[in-house]
């Protein structure tokens, strides 16, 4: 196994975090509240840090979705935290760790098209452009050009990194 190569470090990401967190609100300004839709789990977890950093600068109403997605099966039906009526009519930010493939992405955003929005973004801390979808991130820490074998990993946990492996 390769021996893993730090991309950011714990400072480096909260950094990037918070200047997706003013790239949102200065999309986002004009509306009263907006959804952040994290993808289990560290989707999630970016977006739970979003909303500390959003919460801090702006007067934005921020309300948390959970999306469970199997991406290995992605064509499986997609369970949020929300009703779709808490998020009708509002400015929908999708949130992931990794873009990738861009398949968990699209999934995702299908699901929430099902219903109508104001708007519909997307966040992620690291975009490697492999993708096999239409899918771009709107707003994103990092971009990594990476061979298709290697694989970025984010923590969020003790030692909160990204590295390449």
């Amino acid at each position: 196994m390769a021996t893993p190569n730090l991309i950011l470090n714990e400072r480096q990401i909260l950094h990037k975090i918070k200047r997706i967190a003013y790239q949102i609100y200065e999309n986002n300004s004009t509306e009263e509240k907006i959804t952040l839709a994290g993808i289990a789990s560290k989707g999630y977890q970016l977006a739970e840090k979003l909303r500390e950093h959003l919460q801090e600068i702006s007067p934005l109403k921020i309300i948390l979705c959970k999306i469970e997605i199997d991406k290995e099966n992605p064509l499986l039906p997609i369970k949020t935290s929300l009703k779709k009526e808490a998020y009708t009519n509002t400015s929908v930010i999708l949130v992931d760790d990794v873009l990738n493939s861009g398949s968990t992405l699209i999934y995702s955003a299908k699901h929430f098209l099902e219903v109508p929005l104001k708007k519909l973004q997307t966040a992620v801390l690291v975009d490697r452009s492999h993708k096999k979808y239409p899918v771009k991130a709107d707003f994103k820490g990092i971009s990594l050009s990476t061979s298709l074998n290697e694989t970025v990993k984010v923590s969020f946990e003790k030692e909160t990194k990204v590295v390449l492996v």
